[in-house]
């Protein structure tokens, strides 16, 4: 009842627009209002949007079909059946979405698609739906019915024939390396307008100038075809000269990587946005193709173009829209990534020459004297290792050194002890993700000699003293060496830490001391902590009735004062700052008990002086040293006193003035006691 009068309603406004239409790029639906669309696997569920330009609407109830071409990306171009249709809100009632069916006769290929509103409707407006397209052969026939969802009986039935278009452009080529172009060949008959272009993601760019060339080439003709890279986008691209012409692309490269391969990172231009300061690798690609390579880390062995460079295990670089990054890295000039496409590789380095931390090594006796200058909060760490065969292993023993965040940028200083000639170096950043050692041999030649033969005298002298009052030395009770010496010390310059270091390495070689120094357990510092570290430690040295060596200087006086300003202010103190906990330490066990048991305090003569250690620490057994080193010794062994035959005669004089000279020779003035070190 009402229907026939609608159906030759619309009968009477179907429209059949003329001509081809712009070409589709990819499935769509435009309608003005919120929707969705579902369709069958022939048209593999379209977008649904509104549209940014809407034509005339079409007065309802309407249904408009039109030829157009379908050209989707990597595809050659298609026909296509474009639809329009207009539906009456104010009879629509509860409808809730419309079903398009599609029939090509002749091949009898089906196809549907269904067009949902997300909201109930709250005005009169008539629904506005076009569909981009439905892909049919040339020639072909379709017949489009139109029904609403759920059925009240609106059906709109039309057909439309797609006409049949001309073949397409015949060529054919050849590949011309030795002339970088590409030949075109023109059979008999019309003539056709032939370029060379890149196929992007929706269309074939052309080329850049002065490649850039379209020709028109007759029947039964040829034309070489210059090109600058071969990529494997690069295409050919045949269509007639008239407007709107059926066109035909060929793209011979794609699946050849073994023929553009030596030329596809030429194409690409690499720009480098790594910075240090975020510990941050970025690279950015501009390149003729919409490549998608793989990027992941490589260490070069040397600044060379041609050196080797090896890959870093699980370092790939995320990617986004041709932007490569991988944080948590120390960004250096042999630090590359390596960029992989198919079969090839190419390795790109950062394009900043500087780096943001250098490190240098000397030889110094017994020690290693390892100086970093970082321009960023960092940390580093160091192990000995010994050369064989090209190779250089790591010892267990981890030193580090960090440059803290809000410091002033400066030098840093680290000192390791060598147990064998000949050893070297490795040293990294351990803050981040991926870093490369770098392995430093130091160069003991000429006037080093001195040093080492300096040194190994010192470590003679020590070890046959130490031999000869060990009878007198000897604890009643426990093993020799049993008991652990806990060595604190203030880090206030490079001359105290030297005889710091020298006197915990003889300590534990020729007496055999369990010596607990952070700068050999930097591993379990930088795990657990410096002052749970800290704690730890004297925990366990009080329990196994040990002794905590506390080496003073007139450094340690400063920052003694700047400790007690601290702490009576409230002020919290650095989480890194293990002389200040110490010092909090000692004060805490000095007020319990009245003296600090289980703490000795020992100064080197040439630094220090008594007046320099302050009034709450004199209680503390207090020793000179060289002078008094024998009468230590007896303290960490838990003995009395040694005889004062040990420090007296040519062995005594010896001692004191290797002690001296080897503590001056080749080391630079006393630094400042704010200075950053290995502490």
């Amino acid at each position: 009842m009402g229907r026939p009068p609608l159906l030759a309603a619309a009968a009477a406004l179907l429209l059949l627009l003329p001509g081809t239409g712009a070409a589709v790029t990819r499935l769509r639906v435009f309608a003005n209002f919120e929707c969705r669309a579902t369709a069958d696997r022939t048209l593999s569920s379209p977008r649904c949007r509104r549209p940014t330009r809407p034509g005339p609407p079409l007065q309802p109830p309407a249904l408009a079909l039109s030829s157009a071409r379908l050209c989707l990306p990597a595809q050659p171009c298609l026909p296509c059946l474009r639809v329009r249709l207009a539906l009456p809100a104010a009879e629509l009632g509860d409808v809730r979405g419309l079903q398009l069916n599609f029939l090509e006769l002749g091949s009898n290929r089906a196809g549907w698609l269904q067009v949902w509103r997300r909201h109930r409707a709250l005005g009169s407006s008539p629904w506005q739906v076009q569909f981009d397209c439905f892909p049919v052969e040339s020639g072909r026939q379709v017949l489009v019915s139109l029904r609403t969802i759920p059925d009240r009986g609106l059906a709109i039935s039309r057909s439309h024939l797609v006409a049949a278009e001309p073949p397409g452009p015949v060529f054919t080529h050849a590949w011309v390396p030795e002339a970088r172009a590409i030949e075109v060949w023109v059979p008999e008959g019309p003539a056709l307008m032939v370029r060379l272009c890149h196929q992007l993601a929706l269309e074939c760019e052309e080329l850049s100038r002065p490649f850039h060339q379209q020709v028109l080439v007759p029947g039964g003709s040829r034309v070489s075809l210059p090109y600058e890279f071969l990529v494997p986008c690069l295409c050919i691209e045949a269509s007639y000269p008239h407007h709107d012409s059926p066109r035909r692309k060929h793209c011979p490269f794609r699946d050849q990587p073994a023929a553009y391969g030596p030329e596809l990172w030429s194409s690409v231009r690499f720009h480098d946005y790594s910075a240090s300061s975020k510990d941050q690798m970025a690279m950015v690609l501009s390149a003729s193709c919409p490549l998608h390579p793989r990027a992941t880390l490589c260490w070069k062995e040397a600044a060379a173009e041609t050196a080797p460079c090896h890959d870093v295990p699980n370092s790939t670089a995320s990617e986004e829209e041709q932007a490569y990054t991988l944080d948590k890295v120390d960004v250096h000039p042999q630090l590359c990534f390596r960029f992989s496409f198919g079969n090839s590789s190419h390795v790109e380095c950062p394009h900043r020459p500087e780096t943001a931390w250098n490190v240098s090594v000397s030889a110094r006796g017994l020690q290693l004297h390892l100086r970093l200058t970082s321009s960023i909060p960092a940390a580093f760490s160091a192990a000995l290792c010994q050369p064989r065969g090209g190779q250089c292993e790591p010892e267990a023993s981890l030193y580090t050194v960090t440059q803290l965040e809000g410091s002033v940028p400066g030098e840093l200083a680290l000192l390791l002890p060598v147990q064998v000639l000949g050893s070297c170096v490795l040293v990294w950043r351990s803050d981040v993700r991926f870093a490369q050692k770098q392995l430093l041999c130091p160069d003991i030649s000429r006037r080093h000699f001195g040093l080492l033969g300096l040194a190994l005298a010192l470590g003679l002298v020590v070890i046959m003293l130490l031999l000869n009052c060990r009878s007198a030395w000897r604890p009643t009770t426990g093993a020799p060496g049993g008991r652990p010496v806990l060595l604190l010390y203030s880090p206030d310059s490079e001359e105290h830490l030297g005889l710091v270091c020298a006197l915990a390495e003889r300590l534990r070689a020729g007496l055999g001391c369990d010596v607990r120094l952070d700068l050999w357990e930097a591993g379990g510092v930088g795990r657990v902590g410096a002052l749970p570290w800290l704690y730890a430690q004297r925990g366990c040295v009080g329990r196994q009735r040990g002794t905590v060596l506390l080496l003073w200087s007139r450094g340690s006086t400063r920052l003694f004062r700047r400790w007690r300003v601290g702490a009576a202010s409230g002020t919290p103190g650095d989480a890194h700052d293990i002389f200040g906990a110490a010092m909090a330490c000692l004060h805490g066990e000095l007020g319990t008990a009245g003296h600090g048991g289980g703490w000795v305090l020992a100064y080197f003569s040439r630094l220090c002086s008594p007046r320099d250690v302050p009034q709450p620490l004199r209680p503390l057994p207090t020793y000179c040293l060289p002078r008094q080193l024998p009468g230590l010794l007896g303290a960490l062994r838990g003995s009395p006193p040694a005889s004062r035959r040990c420090c007296r005669g040519q062995a005594g004089g010896l001692l004191h003035r290797l002690l001296e000279v080897g503590a001056g020779e080749g080391s630079p003035p006393p630094r400042p006691p704010g200075a950053a070190t290995g502490t």
